[in-house]
């Protein structure tokens, strides 16, 4: 997928001072970030987080899932390190867009769980696609990651577009009693890799 960068500029945060990098999904118009901190483009592997937006989670609170809570856990901990980017792509709902989410958020309240939600509406479990980030690293300058995330499918899917990643990093955050099922579905579906009890990667 074609990708071109169009700006940067700073982005200060309670977390310390961000670089945002602004991207445009070539064809579609989507726009697509990278938030950036310190000395990125080294040969040290950076820690790193592939985060796809969350609209319901990310701005506006929701406790259906732990989307929320992981991107400002994984922006603490780049602050913490002093060194890191957050890739954040315009993917809601795992590639089905928010209108279609509020659907399968409505099959939910229904009784289906999130992977069933999405088969019903006619999607795959779950539609992202990475290959744009292949661009955008290249374009930054970063040699390997170091990936937040307990999903193994998306350490997978960047090794196939050749990028390197050193190291996966459980990455848990953002249990409560609304999301405990969502979380059981990915364990148990989507094939997530988390302990029973313990808090799990989120939607994106």
């Amino acid at each position: 997928m074609a990708i071109r960068y169009v700006e940067s500029s700073k982005l200060p945060t309670s977390w310390g001072m961000f670089e945002m990098h602004g991207f445009e999904e070539l064809g579609t118009g989507k726009e697509h970030l990278v938030l950036t901190m310190g000395d990125f483009n080294t040969d040290t592997p950076l820690l790193a987080r592939i985060h796809s937006e969350c609209l319901t989670g990310d701005a506006l609170f929701s406790l259906r899932c732990d989307c929320g809570a992981q991107l400002q856990h994984a922006m603490h901990r780049i602050a913490m390190e002093g060194r890191g980017a957050i890739f954040y792509l315009r993917q809601e709902g795992r590639g089905i867009g928010l209108l279609n989410k509020i659907r399968a958020y409505h099959l939910q309240d229904c009784g289906a769980d999130t992977v069933e939600a999405n088969e019903r509406l006619g999607f795959g479990a779950d539609m992202r696609d990475y290959s744009l980030l292949k661009g955008m690293i290249a374009h930054l300058g970063i040699h390997a990651i170091r990936l937040m995330t307990n999903n193994p499918r998306k350490v997978k899917a960047l090794q196939d577009l050749g990028i390197e990643v050193t190291e996966r990093l459980p990455h848990q955050s953002g249990r409560n009693p609304h999301n405990a099922k969502y979380l059981s579905t990915k364990k148990g579906k989507l094939g997530h890799l988390i302990e029973s009890g313990e808090e799990e990667d989120g939607e994106p």
